[in-house]
């Protein structure tokens, strides 16, 4: 019997470890996510990104391979510089192994809605899918 409770035991610690762990991964991405959004930092950004991204941003839509996705938010950035590290995350939420964040970015061009979705490969998130939508209208 004590063999028993001291395998339950051992077995409660380690699943316990494994979802701080997990749950520790999540949020060090999500910081680091929002803080690239923030700097205007697509090459920081792209280290989250999938090897292909659904993306939409203003006019252009499509799915981009994670070079081309970081060349279009350059671009974007560029353009849209945001105003004084200006990410308001407005909602998150998601199951499993995926997480969803929506925020508004504030640029010097104007306001934009952001969305971004993770999904969990091999206990890893990466981004699948990314938009920027012109809040200014």
């Amino acid at each position: 019997m004590k063999t028993a409770k001291r395998t339950l035991s051992i077995l409660l610690v380690f699943v316990f470890l494994q979802l701080h762990a997990g749950f520790s991964q999540q949020v060090n991405i999500n910081d680091g996510i929002i803080n690239a959004i923030k700097a205007g930092n697509a090459k920081e950004l792209a280290k989250y990104f999938n090897s292909n991204i659904e993306l939409i941003i203003l006019d252009k839509e499509g799915v981009y391979s994670k070079p081309q996705v970081e060349l279009i938010l350059k671009d974007f950035f560029r353009q849209n510089i945001p105003s004084q590290d200006r990410f308001i995350k407005l909602h998150e939420g998601g199951k499993d192994a995926s997480k969803y964040v929506i925020g508004t970015l504030i640029t010097t061009k104007g306001r934009y809605r952001v969305y971004y979705l993770m999904k969990g490969i091999n206990n890893e998130l990466t981004i699948h899918n990314f938009r920027i939508e012109d809040e200014n209208n």
